[in-house]
């Protein structure tokens, strides 16, 4: 078996891994992730869940405090999307050997011609936030793609206005962008008309309606969630970064459900996804991928051989804050058919539970705040779920640590037995030695 995924999965996993899309979504995320979740902590700041909170703010404040706080969070999860392409372009653009300054700018300027706009009564236009939110976030994605293809079409075709060599290059490079940006300008106008003359009336409704929300559905889903999981543990346990793959095609679908639940909870609604962001990397994956923090207590504190005592006093540092290389690569986990077993295991069942619980409404649904994927487990719980996550997270460490309790201990016993014989085979070869004894 592990001969066929080796040669099945793992050239599909290096395909996908060094693709230059995939590449490039995980780009936008990562470079925008940084104000997603400072964003997210003003909104957390503006809705502590603590009794006598809000009349001690508004008794300090003001009676309208929450705006010093709700603004910079409408100013980063609430206008995502731009912020997402300007990663996504750059990724691209550096990948071709183009101008990466005049994709970022191209692939905005396409993406604000396909964006509706609004009118008021007054006169007064404008673009609507939520068509910078996660609502347009495929949108955008898509825009970010065709604008810096287009781009790296024209310039390889060498339809480009070129400036003598003693023009500062600085004007150079706007010559340059002229014609590329022409194309792209006049590919994204007629996509716009084409769609007005349909009943849909914008490029975002279509995509939103037949991609987004399928894709969104689908992603909320626990069948779906524990498909990825099986896939990213299969990934890990092959030396392959299964999150950075999963991640790359995920994040989009699982970051607009937690932009979903983040309006709902700044706005006092029902929470609406139990499946987002925040439920993978908080709940499912305590430790690091495969959820290995039990692993980590087991080895500090059940160990018996050497290596792994000295493995546990090292692995449970970076195991709190999520990091786990140091058990996937020192076990190892990888490659190793024992501890491949429990490694698989944690992450479904930490998932499946957890979905159930947040369904039947004893542990409460995330609420949208975007905390770094290092934040420790139990505090995790507590800043997106309140004290019943913080609990919830209490328990699933137990529950790692008794998946992966009796798996560790089948290979600590055989690392023990193999240092007691290391060291008896080096007295005997002492006492052997001529003139030992005399």
């Amino acid at each position: 078996m592990m001969d066929f995924m080796q040669d099945k999965l793992v050239p599909i996993a290096y395909k996908l891994d060094q693709n230059r899309y995939i590449s490039a979504i995980k780009a936008g995320f990562f470079g925008a992730m940084s104000i997603l979740i400072l964003g997210s902590l003003f909104l957390l700041v503006a809705n502590l869940p603590i009794p006598g909170y809000p009349e001690l703010m508004a008794s300090i404040l003001g009676e309208n405090w929450t705006t010093y706080f709700m603004v910079p969070y409408q100013m980063t999860m609430d206008i995502m999307t731009p912020f997402v392409m300007v990663g996504m372009a750059k990724s691209l653009a550096v990948s071709y050997k183009v101008d990466d300054v005049a994709a970022i700018i191209m692939s905005l300027v396409g993406f604000l011609i396909l964006t509706p706009t609004i009118i008021n009564a007054d006169g007064a236009s404008g673009i609507p936030t939520g068509s910078l939110s996660a609502s347009g976030l495929f949108l955008g994605m898509m825009t970010a793609v065709l604008a810096t293809e287009i781009l790296n079409f024209v310039v390889k075709k060498g339809w480009v206005i070129k400036m003598p060599d003693s023009v500062p290059s600085n004007v150079a490079r706007s010559f340059a962008s002229l014609i590329p940006g022409l194309f792209i300008m006049i590919t994204f106008n007629v996509i716009r008309v084409l769609f007005s003359l349909t009943g849909y009336g914008t490029a975002q409704a279509f995509i939103f309606e037949l991609l987004q929300r399928p894709l969104l559905a689908l992603g909320a889903t626990l069948p779906a969630m524990l498909i990825i999981l099986l896939f990213e543990a299969i990934l890990w346990s092959f030396g392959i970064h299964g999150s950075n793959i999963v991640g790359g095609v995920m994040n989009p679908i699982w970051l607009s459900l937690t932009a979903e639940n983040a309006e709902a909870f700044a706005a006092g609604d029902m929470l609406p996804n139990i499946i987002n962001a925040q439920f993978y990397g908080n709940f499912v994956k305590l430790g690091g991928a495969g959820g290995t923090i039990g692993l980590a207590l087991a080895a500090l504190f059940f160990a018996k051989s050497t290596q792994f005592k000295t493995l546990g006093k090292l692995a449970l540092g970076p195991a709190i804050f999520n990091i786990n290389e140091p058990l996937t690569f020192g076990i190892p986990i990888v490659l190793n058919p024992v501890m491949m077993i429990p490694f698989i295991i944690t992450p479904l069942v930490n998932a499946t539970l957890t979905f159930f619980l947040m369904d039947w409404g004893i542990v409460a649904l995330t609420n949208g705040t975007n905390i770094p994927w290092t934040t420790p487990p139990i505090f995790s719980g507590l800043l997106i779920s309140g004290w019943s996550g913080a609990l919830w997270q209490v328990a699933q460490i137990g529950i790692s640590f008794a998946i992966y309790y009796p798996f560790f201990k089948v290979v600590d016993t055989k690392a023990y037995m193999t240092e007691t014989q290391s060291v008896e085979e080096q007295k005997e070869a002492a006492t052997n030695v001529p003139g030992a004894n005399a």
